[in-house]
C-alpha cells in the first residue's frame, strides 16, 4: 500500500511549470498582444485592431516567403530523413572503425550554427572559395545563382542537422532485441530483408519524432539563412522566419512582425498534430511487446 509520503507530489513539477510559464507562455501571450498593435519598438505599444492581420493575408511578399518556406521544410525533409536513417542505423552496429567514423560524422554537432554558416559561405565562395579550384564545381555560383541556391542553403542545413537526427536513429536502433535478427538470420533473412521487416517497421515512431522536428523546425530556421545568404540574391532564400525577422529588427515593424511570428506558430502546431495524427503517434504503444 501507498502511503502518503510515498506519493508524488504535484509539488515536483512547479519548477518546471515556472520555467515553461515564464519563457514559454508569458513571451507566447505578449507576441499575440503585439500583433494587435503598430509597436515599432519604441514607447508603449499602440493597439491597431486587426490591421497587421489584413495586410499579412494582402502581404504577396509575405505569401511568397511561407510558399519558400514550404518548399524549404520539404526538401530539407526529403534529404534529410534517408541519410539519418541509414547512418543511424549502421552506426548502432558493430562495424569496424564505426567509434572513429561516427565521431566524424557527428562533428557539426558541435559547431555553432553561426560558425556553419560562415563556414560553407567561404567554402562557395565564388572568388576565394574551395569550389572555384575544383573541377566542374568552379562554374556554379552556390550563392548567387537563384535556381539553386535553395539546394545550397538545404545542402547547408542538412549537413549541419543530419547528425542531430543520426542520433535519435542511432539509438532506438541500439533498444531493437537481437533476437529477432537471430531468429530472421536462422530463416534466411539477409541484411536488407532484415532492415526493412525489422528495423525500419520498429523505427517506425522514431521517424515520426524526427519528422516532426524537422519539419517544426523549419519554421524557425533563419539565422543559418541570413548569414550565408541574406535572403537573397534578392528574395530567392527569404523563407518567413527571415522574413519576419528582417520586418521586425530592420524595418522596426515590430507589430507587423509579431503577426507573422504568430501565423508560424500556428503553422508549426497544426503541422505537428496533424502529422502525429496521421501517423498514429498519439496512440502509439510498444511494438516490441511480448518479444
Amino acid at each position: 500500500m501507498v502511503t502518503g509520503q510515498q506519493r508524488p507530489s504535484a509539488w515536483y513539477a512547479t519548477p518546471a511549470l515556472l520555467f515553461f510559464g515564464l519563457f514559454a507562455l508569458v513571451p507566447m501571450v505578449l507576441v499575440v498582444y503585439l500583433s494587435f498593435t503598430d509597436w515599432r519598438g519604441f514607447g508603449f505599444p499602440g493597439l491597431s485592431g486587426t490591421d497587421n492581420w489584413t495586410r499579412l493575408v494582402q502581404d504577396g511578399e509575405a505569401l511568397d516567403s511561407l510558399w519558400l518556406t514550404l518548399v524549404f521544410m520539404v526538401l530539407s525533409w526529403v534529404v534529410q530523413t534517408p541519410i539519418a536513417l541509414v547512418i543511424g542505423v549502421w552506426a548502432a552496429g558493430k562495424q569496424r572503425n564505426r567509434a572513429v567514423l561516427s565521431t566524424l560524422f557527428f562533428l557539426p554537432l558541435l559547431l555553432s550554427t553561426a560558425a556553419i554558416a560562415l563556414l560553407w559561405r567561404s567554402v562557395l565562395d565564388t572568388n576565394f572559395g574551395v569550389t572555384q579550384s575544383l573541377p566542374l564545381l568552379d562554374r556554379f555560383n552556390f550563392l548567387g545563382d537563384t535556381s539553386i541556391v535553395v539546394y545550397t542553403v538545404v545542402f547547408v542545413v542538412s549537413w549541419q542537422y543530419i547528425p542531430f537526427h543520426t542520433l535519435l536513429y542511432q539509438a532506438a536502433t541500439r533498444g531493437i532485441p537481437a533476437s529477432l535478427y537471430e531468429a530472421a538470420t536462422i530463416d534466411g533473412a539477409g541484411r536488407f530483408k532484415q532492415f526493412f521487416s525489422i528495423t525500419l517497421p520498429l523505427l517506425r515512431y522514431t521517424i515520426v519524432t524526427s519528422s516532426v522536428l524537422m519539419l517544426v523546425g523549419s519554421f524557425t530556421t533563419f539565422d543559418t539563412i541570413l548569414i550565408l545568404t541574406g535572403g537573397g540574391p534578392g528574395t530567392a532564400t527569404r523563407v518567413a522566419p527571415l522574413y519576419m525577422y528582417i520586418t521586425g529588427f530592420s524595418a522596426y515593424e515590430l507589430g507587423y512582425a509579431s503577426a507573422i511570428a504568430v501565423l508560424l506558430l500556428v503553422l508549426g502546431a497544426v503541422l505537428s498534430l496533424v502529422v502525429t495524427k496521421a501517423t498514429g503517434f498519439r496512440d502509439m504503444q510498444s511494438e516490441q511487446e511480448g518479444v
